[in-house]
């Protein structure tokens, strides 16, 4: 397995409750000392009460991960979405700027919401959720990003495949295994894809569970638009769906009748649902590895790179094979 020198070195090892307060005071916004850090692994995101007014939430950008432009471009899609009235929480505007930098650091600030999880088992819940995914996609088809990449086999499997097999996370008894597999399930990955044919592609929030679909009594408002890219629509779909075969297909066919009331669904689409999953499997376990020098990582995924993981990892391949084999999950 490849170490870190040290793991104290990592940049987001600098990144404490006093430089957290200074960054504010950069944009001219004072805290009260009150800081709680939120579920966030790629980036670092607190909750920070202040001196005046409601709390912020302010989110530190992992070093070297997306550039500027980037990140710009994400804050401008989530505030036409916002200029569409589509319940989504932008980036505050400061000093005419909504992208800041403190002490190296890249940082935003944002209005706090709350909210709870969303009942997914409950097909007027989905229905509800379909409606604003499609009025994101429906902002999202007006003009592409050209700062971002498109989430396709290349960038989410094959790209991510060969990292992992050129490094030494692998144990050395599976890893001739792991890489037969992996290579059945992206071949099983781009048959989906052939069968799906030519799709548009379009601006995504990219990463759409409900984790980052929070629910009041107004109804959903979607959070986390950091890994929004190009590509199918069935990406900001899929992963709402649990459960046996004929649930998920329950489940999509609720999302579907709120979703098509502002944005057309091509059908075709359903072919990536289970290439779409594989993909991100592969893609995780690489995300990973790749972080693994930062200090929350081994704290927060102790099970990574054991050998019962990658032997895990191995039988869900195996079973993703079969299921991209299968027809989809509505006909076609």
């Amino acid at each position: 397995m490849d170490k870190p020198d040290s793991l104290a070195s990592h940049p987001f090892s600098r990144l404490d409750p006093q430089l957290v307060l200074e960054a504010l005071e950069s944009v001219g916004l004072y805290g009260d000392g009150r800081l709680l850090a939120l579920n966030s692994y790629e980036n670092r995101v607190y909750q920070v009460g202040m001196e005046e007014g409601p709390p912020v939430v302010v989110k530190f950008y992992r070093p070297e991960r997306w550039s500027d432009a980037a990140i710009l471009e994400e804050h401008a899609f989530v505030a036409e979405l916002e200029a569409a009235e589509v319940p989504v929480v932008p980036a505050l505007t400061i000093a005419g700027a909504s992208l800041h930098t403190h002490a190296g650091f890249r940082f935003a600030v944002f209005p706090r919401r709350g909210g709870r999880a969303p009942e997914l088992g409950d097909p007027r819940v989905l229905e509800w959720i379909g409606r604003f995914i499609g009025r994101i996609h429906a902002v999202g088809a007006v003009r592409p990003f050209t700062q971002r990449p498109a989430l396709d086999p290349a960038s989410f499997g094959r790209t991510p495949y060969e990292w992992l097999r050129e490094r030494d996370f692998l144990p050395p008894e599976l890893k001739a295994t792991w890489c037969s597999v992996a290579e059945q399930a992206l071949d099983g990955v781009a048959r989906c894809y052939e069968r799906a044919g030519e799709l548009p592609l379009l601006r995504l929030h990219g990463d759409c569970h409900g984790g980052n679909v929070l629910w009041t009594d107004d109804g959903p408002h979607f959070v986390d638009f950091d890994d929004s890219r190009m590509g199918p629509a069935v990406q900001d779909l899929w992963m709402l769906l649990s459960g046996e075969r004929q649930e998920m297909v329950g489940q999509m066919s609720d999302v579907l009748a709120g979703y098509e009331d502002f944005c057309e669904f091509h059908p075709r689409q359903l072919y990536l649902v289970e290439a779409l999953r594989t993909l991100r499997l592969i893609h995780y376990s690489a995300w990973l590895a790749a972080r693994w020098d930062d200090p929350a990582f081994p704290a927060a995924f102790p099970w990574f790179n054991t050998q019962r993981y990658w032997q895990d990892r191995i039988l869900e391949l195996r079973e993703q094979v079969a299921l991209m084999d299968e027809p989809p999950l509505w006909p076609v």
